[in-house]
């Protein structure tokens, strides 16, 4: 993909300033929660007893939603291929690191890491999941690699995190509200902080693009336009387990989480809206005629999506995933 010379030149201006707000997004490392404040502690003499409590609790919760939990698990963990990804855009230089976007980047999977690492063990300690099967497909998902279509253009790519932060906050934040109404504030308390952390760093995604559209706002409609054209894939949209094809078991998670509510269609809808009116799409100014087109698609895109979401029926077919235990 061939970029505009002055796509390179925005990302070096506004790379100049990241450091300016780099712990408006992110919080200094000793402040942060860890995975060990949440677990139960091996070194404790009621460690047994606390997994006994947890494992009670985790009984409750039903196969959907331990579907969807060692799916979201699994996407956190393949952090390896997102910060190799976002190491390869287009001003970005990783022999230098400290250069703003480094930094960035580095720090950022540092922030994410936390969450696969909590899930994980909650998940481990829980006696609900195979494990060994779990582990199979995160390591699929790291060595299939992913491609989101955003080449090594950043604004494509801040598109995508935006968009991508935002439907994580809302996946962590439901599986936290279901837990609570399963009894299980432990859970609750654990999918509420990863929650809040990707709601932070939505608000910096979304913060690089408002500024990109300051200064380039042509360019940065037209790489909108073209993600929205393209739709946003997940992440995690090459998920599969031993003797299933690649993205098959993606399928399987995502109608789960259709059917429990953690993440549906409409909520895409609701995201794509929500960007429309936090970059003020409908007032940005400056566009060239190419910019007005992009506009104009990306307006009218949310009613069509409704259109279509209308007619699609919720996904009602049960499968069995290789993850969980049966007991």
């Amino acid at each position: 993909m061939q970029l505009p010379a002055t796509r390179i030149e925005v990302m070096k201006f506004i790379g100049q300033k990241i450091d300016s707000v780099f712990y408006e997004f992110l919080k200094p490392i000793e402040d942060l929660w860890q995975p060990s404040d949440f677990l139960p502690d091996s070194a404790n003499e009621n460690f047994l007893s606390d997994v006994k409590l947890l494992q009670e609790a985790a009984r409750e919760l039903p196969y959907d939603y331990i579907a969807v939990l060692v799916g979201d698990t699994i996407t956190e963990e393949a952090l390896p291929t997102y910060e190799s990804w976002l190491m390869t855009v287009e001003g970005v230089n990783q022999q230098d690191p400290q250069q703003g976007w480094t930094k960035w980047i580095r720090a950022w999977t540092a922030e994410e890491n936390r969450h696969g690492d909590l899930l994980n063990k909650y998940l481990y300690l829980s006696g609900r999941v195979n494990m060994r099967a779990m582990e199979v497909s995160t390591q699929y998902l790291i060595a299939d690699g992913f491609d989101i279509e955003t080449g090594t253009d950043p604004y494509r790519n801040f598109v995508y995190t935006s968009f991508q932060e935002l439907a994580t906050n809302i996946s962590h934040r439901r599986t936290a509200t279901l837990a609570k109404q399963y009894g299980n504030t432990l859970l609750s308390k654990m999918c509420g902080v990863i929650a809040a952390d990707e709601m932070r760093h939505a608000k910096a995604y979304k913060a690089f693009v408002e500024r990109i559209f300051e200064v380039d706002s042509s360019e940065m409609m037209l790489a909108f336009e073209d993600m929205m054209r393209k739709k946003i894939v997940m992440p995690a949209h090459f998920l599969r387990e031993t003797g299933v094809k690649i993205g098959e078991t993606f399928s399987h998670y995502s109608d789960a989480a259709q059917r429990i509510g953690v993440y549906t269609t409409y909520d895409y809808i609701e995201i794509m809206d929500s960007l429309l009116k936090e970059w003020k799409i409908d007032k940005v100014s400056g566009l060239n005629e190419a910019g007005e087109k992009a506009r104009d698609y990306l307006m009218a895109l949310p009613t069509r999506l409704k259109r279509v979401a209308e007619r699609t029926k919720a996904p009602n077919l049960d499968y069995n995933f290789s993850w969980i235990s049966a007991y």
